[in-house]
């Protein structure tokens, strides 16, 4: 399906999404003094990442009268890992949900998808086919005119200064420097950090193994025996990409006992956690998260089921890597608790690490950002937790310095993406409460800005001089002889 002619049915759903847009008065009215340093224009908002976050943010932006402007290293229509590197045949979310549409039906995947296919049509769809929802996500930027500059790469981000933020990009067009007075980090699931890969894999040639958010290919697996290390919903996307692409065998190797078979979060998914998780006391926030990761979170029912259906698939559990050996011709060979396996290729599908420190664009930030281990009062048992190194945020999703004074302008870089769950719960990155989260970090930037002008809008309500009476609309009354003092 493209996008390139609309049907007739998104020509009306447009039509009708412009005019509830109408009704509500948005997008509000300019309402941001321009501003410039040394002739340089300073943007009120910069958005790095152009995926489901930062669009949901940037519309809301938008409404709310905040020009933002993103920026985003993908070509158009490959922000996000949908297309590029995610690897699962639906999205594991309700298709009922209404993910970024930020209260607009018209703006719903549903809305979308019905005003092309029809009611029928999706009473049949059982989830969101993975690839249509980077369409919906495609026309929600177009429809929303929202400005995405896409190859452009943020290099370097510099909040050494109090009043604003230095961004260093790279374009097609040349490098050149962009200064904001907030910049947000709305760079998903790997955002402040990236894959993750046990020691092991170090020593390996690097052809002979790869991580499941690279990318996968079809060459690496037909004809081969793989490994794919993990029970995660992206080792089952990994194990079935590799079986479909030919693979002699797939093994799983999963360290626990069994797959888990609850999704605790999901139990507690309520508006009650949306609105008041972000609200909670500190300890509170890390027993919940703590409990989840702990618990982990099954794969997708469906997702098992594409893997388990193939007799080439094992499941082999208690069975974490304990050393890897490159034999000859390159086999791998594996040994875990239970056996000694030979491979060709190993995935790992070991998730992700936040570490800022490893990402070229924000190491200058990493030195002074306070992270959740630098609270008192955790155990130390606890605070070897990943979890122990997300940030810890302030009440506008922004960074706050370890060591007030370090990075005066730290304060100005907002973080909205998967690292900020800690602290805000589960509304920075996941569907279902994508809109809550962008209102509440949108209107927190529109009062910050608001504040930070205060004297301006001070002096433009005192210069303000459109009157609602002209002075003919009454006539003044006159008293009577006997009513005069």
């Amino acid at each position: 399906m493209s996008l390139s002619s609309p049907s007739p049915g998104l020509d009306a759903l447009e039509q009708r999404l412009a005019e509830d847009l109408e009704w509500l008065g948005l997008p509000a009215r300019d309402w941001i003094p321009a501003q410039t340093l040394d002739g340089q224009p300073v943007l009120p908002v910069v958005i790095v990442g152009g995926g489901m976050a930062g669009l949901a943010l940037a519309a809301e932006l938008k409404h709310l009268g905040v020009p933002a402007c993103l920026f985003d290293k993908a070509d158009e229509g490959l922000e996000g890992p949908w297309i590029t590197t995610a690897r699962m045949e639906t999205l594991r979310s309700p298709k009922q949900l209404s993910g970024p549409a930020l209260g607009l039906p018209a703006l719903t995947f549903r809305a979308w998808f019905q005003a092309q296919f029809g009611a029928a049509a999706w009473d049949a769809l059982d989830k969101i086919p993975r690839l249509q929802w980077a369409q919906y996500l495609r026309w929600y930027r177009q429809v929303l005119k929202l400005e995405v500059r896409n190859r452009h790469r943020v290099v370097n981000v510099d909040a050494s200064r109090e009043d604003h933020v230095r961004l260093h990009v790279e374009s097609p067009g040349g490098d050149f420097i962009v200064l904001a007075r907030h910049v947000v980090l709305a760079t998903g699931r790997d955002g402040l950090g990236g894959p993750w890969v046990p020691e092991i894999a170090a020593a390996l040639p690097r052809h002979l193994w790869a991580h499941s958010a690279d990318g996968l290919r079809e060459e690496h697996f037909a004809g081969k025996r793989v490994a794919v290390v993990g029970g995660g919903a992206s080792a089952m996307d990994a194990a079935a990409t590799a079986l479909e692409a030919g693979a002699q065998r797939v093994d799983l190797l999963i360290r626990r006992a069994q797959l888990p078979r609850v999704n605790k979060g999901k139990g507690a998914g309520s508006p009650g956690m949306t609105h008041g998780y972000w609200r909670l006391p500190d300890a509170w926030k890390w027993r919940i998260r703590r409990y989840l990761e702990v618990q982990q979170v099954p794969p997708p029912q469906g997702s098992t089921l594409r893997v388990s259906k193939h007799g080439n698939a094992r499941f082999l559990f208690d069975s974490p890597i304990e050393s890897v050996v490159v034999g000859e011709g390159d086999e791998l060979l594996v040994r875990t608790p239970q056996a000694n396996l030979t491979y060709d290729f190993i995935v790992f599908a070991t998730g992700f690490r936040n570490d800022l420190a490893t990402r070229a664009e924000f190491a200058g930030l990493a030195p002074h950002v306070r992270v959740w281990s630098d609270h008192a009062g955790f155990a130390s048992n606890e605070g070897a937790s990943e979890l122990a190194q997300l940030p810890d945020l302030g009440a506008q999703f922004e960074f706050q310095e370890a060591r007030p004074g370090s990075c005066p302008g730290l304060g100005r870089v907002h973080c909205f993406n998967y690292p900020a769950a800690l602290t805000y719960g589960g509304v920075s990155g996941d569907i279902p409460a994508i809109s809550d989260g962008a209102k509440r970090i949108a209107q927190a930037l529109a009062g910050q800005l608001f504040g930070e002008d205060i004297a301006w809008h001070f002096a433009q309500m005192q210069a303000y001089e459109e009157p609602e009476l002209q002075g003919d609309e009454w006539t003044a009354g006159v008293l009577a002889p006997e009513e005069l003092l």
